[in-house]
């Protein structure tokens, strides 16, 4: 049998300081109950002034380095999905690898914000497939609050702080990553941006006052792509392998509202008991949201061994995918 790659081990991390709806309440003009009709969000967590997204996704990493019985000097690949790094150089990947101990590895970051994750879960698909690397540690991780604007009601609601991680080692058994599906729409990338910082408006007093550095967002228009680009994905990847809903035993989406969740499983006709949703605590936190739902959902017994499992994203780029596993 031609190698796949699966899982072997799960992680997560998330800052112990907690943001709730009530505390927004007293910083913008919002309220709990807009906030949790609209989003589904009670709370997030907010990283401490020295925690940065490496700090978050070490200790996501070590967790899934545990459950995999491996040991950091084993990994010989290193992929940092997130849109919150460190600094602009070198990648977060570099510093992680560097504070966990692990030698001689490519290490890397990439951007595809929300989707990054998924994203990340095809590059190692590929690699492990190829035969050139046997034990990849992929990392989620994000400080968003630290590009939240905490002026605008809109945005500031949204966000929150965490981490994801798992090992992929390859496999000959009739598991692991099953498909894959990633897409891209380049021409909606002013719908969820961060304009500052980078070589098209690098930093200055200029764009420090006009708060470029922080995260933009068209709400409604992204709500509406992203529902129809979901609901079209997640279809599109049961159909092409000939895998009916109904076979589906868990569906992890990305946190990100919990209304574009609840319309995905309408269209899939998947019961709510089938939804992974953490939305309520955590709230969007971007690239690390898949995987911190699937540690949670793996330390929960909530997934078995044969089990088909569904995973999507949506986000900015604007990029969008999805990925079928069979546990």
């Amino acid at each position: 049998m031609l190698l796949r790659s699966r899982i072997t081990g799960t992680g997560s991390y998330a800052p112990e300081k907690v943001l709730g709806n009530f505390d927004l309440e007293k910083m913008v003009d919002t309220s709990d109950g807009w906030i949790t009709e609209r989003t589904g969000i009670k709370e997030r967590r907010i990283a401490k002034g020295i925690q940065s997204a490496s700090d978050l996704g070490v200790e996501a990493a070590k967790k899934a380095i545990h459950m995999a019985g491996i040991m950091p000097k084993d990994i010989d690949m290193l992929i940092v999905a997130t849109m919150s790094g460190d600094m602009p150089m070198p990648s977060t990947a570099s510093i992680i690898q560097e504070k966990l101990g692990i030698k001689n590895s490519p290490a890397f970051d990439i951007n595809a914000a929300c989707s990054g994750f998924i994203y990340g879960l095809e590059i190692a698909d590929s690699f492990i497939k190829s035969g050139k690397f046997k034990k990849v540690l992929l990392v989620g991780t994000e400080v968003l609050s630290r590009f939240t604007d905490w002026e605008d009601r809109t945005t500031c609601v949204l966000f929150g702080d965490g981490a994801g991680a798992v090992i992929m080692e390859p496999t000959k058994r009739n598991r692991g990553i099953v498909s894959m599906q990633l897409h891209s729409d380049g021409s909606l990338w002013d719908l969820l941006c961060v304009p500052g910082g980078g070589s098209r408006h690098p930093a200055s007093k200029e764009t420090v006052k006009d708060r470029l550095h922080y995260i933009k967002m068209k709400g409604n228009k992204t709500f509406k792509v992203a529902v129809k680009a979901l609901e079209s994905l997640v279809v599109n990847t049961l159909k092409a392998n000939k895998i009916k809903p109904s076979q589906i035993a868990l569906l992890i989406p990305h946190q990100a509202n919990l209304r574009i969740i609840q319309a995905v499983a309408k269209r899939l006709h998947l019961p709510m008991s089938k939804v992974v949703v953490n939305i309520d605590k955590y709230g969007n936190t971007s690239s690390a949201s898949i995987p911190l739902a699937l540690d949670e959902a793996v330390r929960a017994g909530r997934i078995n061994d044969g089990d088909y499992i569904l995973l999507e994203a949506f986000g900015g780029g604007l990029t969008w995918g999805a990925a079928l596993i069979k546990w």
